[in-house]
């Protein structure tokens, strides 16, 4: 938080929920001066907009005002982008957080047998915020909202995608078991989600259909499904027929429903593919009204295009907002948690993940990309690989993560393009 004179500040704590807003208002000396609640709806904030500013008009000695509330789903939008932008609360230059429910969840415990209820929620934020513990940075309104909007909804869809393959694995076993369990120097695709594995798996009702076609009907099927793109067709067919030999036969009763759930989960995994690419083009195109100036600085870096670099700049907003390079990381969760205790201190330690989920993800996609376009990070990608034996590219691509931060916290805060030769100097 910005330091300010907390003295002359009040702060208020509002708590959240899709109907209404409880609000409670504190002194440095932690006196409650106002709480009561409105409507969470236009005419119910605007009611409190005028109940803060009439007291902060009748008692002087108040110069400044903090609203702290949780980010609660879409529910806090609204009032957040209300109160920071709204011009009777202007004169008592408004600060407006929006914090991490665990991190007010965790401030709670320290009231001991306090009872939970909407009042006392209120007090508790507005608590947090009085103590000086809050260290996100303001409600910067609504200027990265939409383009905030698209970068989430692309990492929904790409959750949604994902567990779709996933679920459909458990079908696909059960009508082609060795399809799905085959070694990579024995497999007929490089991917089972692909366009010829799939319409393998839609218009064979069986496996015997495909052990019982001659071997140049299935050569003609691959070709013309696979848009003749096979470097050796025979030699796909042959896999092919050898897994289709090697699985296990199923009843005939088990032949449409298999065939119908997976063609079904196709279309899905079709259908998500096609969204993501027009997620993909409209992030394109509202990024560049926001601060090109960032914009290009991540462009810069090989690896990262509009995409990435949309989802980094649509959480971060203006790198100023940041004391150092750690505060992003904080900010995203890629912190690590030391276990010490005496002359004891754990070797493996847990990330934090406490923070900014979808600035750790697009962190890390960029960081899974950025590691295949310069070799300094394919490097320190290896290395860090190569240090332990278990989870070893989730960890190294943690660790490859945060090392981007170092660079894009450089590039952002110098406003400089990236360059080969000066990114030692950065990192």
């Amino acid at each position: 938080m910005k330091k300010l004179d907390f003295l002359s500040t009040l702060f208020v704590g509002i708590d959240v929920s899709a109907r209404s807003n409880v609000v409670c208002a504190l002194d440095f000396s932690s006196n409650k001066l106002l709480t009561f609640s409105v409507s969470n709806n236009s005419p119910g904030a605007s009611e409190m907009v005028h109940r803060c500013s009439d007291f902060l008009a009748s008692n002087k000695q108040f110069k400044t005002v903090i609203f702290a509330l949780e980010s609660t789903s879409v529910y806090s939008i609204h009032i957040a982008n209300f109160l920071s932008c709204h011009e009777q609360l202007l004169p008592f230059q408004p600060y407006v957080y929006c914090l991490n429910p665990k991190i007010v969840a965790n401030y709670r415990k320290s009231f001991i047998a306090m009872d939970k209820t909407d009042p006392l929620d209120a007090f508790i934020i507005a608590d947090f915020a009085r103590v000086g513990r809050i260290s996100t940075k303001p409600w910067r309104g609504s200027q990265f909202l939409a383009l905030q909007r698209l970068t989430r909804h692309r990492l929904h869809l790409v959750e949604s995608l994902t567990r779709e393959k996933t679920y459909m694995v458990s079908n696909m076993f059960i009508k082609f078991s060795e399809l799905t369990i085959l070694e990579d120097d024995e497999r007929p695709f490089a991917t089972n989600y692909g366009a010829t594995a799939a319409s393998v798996l839609t218009e064979f009702l069986s496996t015997e259909d495909i052990v019982t076609m001659p071997i140049e009907e299935l050569v003609d099927f691959l070709c013309k499904k696979g848009k003749s793109r096979f470097v050796d067709p025979m030699h796909t067919a042959t896999l092919l027929k050898k897994a289709a030999i090697n699985s296990y036969r199923l009843d005939r009763c088990l032949y449409e429903p298999l065939t119908i759930s997976l063609a079904s989960s196709f279309n899905c995994i079709s259908a998500y593919e096609t969204e993501i690419k027009s997620i993909d083009k409209a992030i394109g195109k509202t990024i560049k009204g926001l601060n090109p100036n960032d914009y290009q600085c991540l462009l810069s870096i090989p690896g990262i295009g509009p995409v990435y670099a949309g989802g980094i700049l649509s959480e971060i907003g203006s790198i100023s907002a940041f004391t150092s390079q750690n505060a992003v990381a904080k900010y995203a969760g890629l912190v690590w948690r030391q276990s010490q205790s005496g002359g004891f201190k754990a070797v493996d330690t847990k990330l934090s993940k406490a923070g900014n989920r979808y600035l750790r993800y697009y962190l890390i996609e960029a960081a899974n990309s950025v590691k295949n376009h310069i070799p300094e990070y394919t490097d320190f990608y290896y290395k860090k690989y190569g240090e332990v034996k278990t989870h070893q590219h989730k960890r190294a691509l943690a660790l490859t993560a945060r090392k981007l931060i170092r660079l894009i916290f450089g590039l952002l805060d110098n406003d400089q393009l990236y360059s080969a030769n000066r990114v030692k100097q950065i990192t």
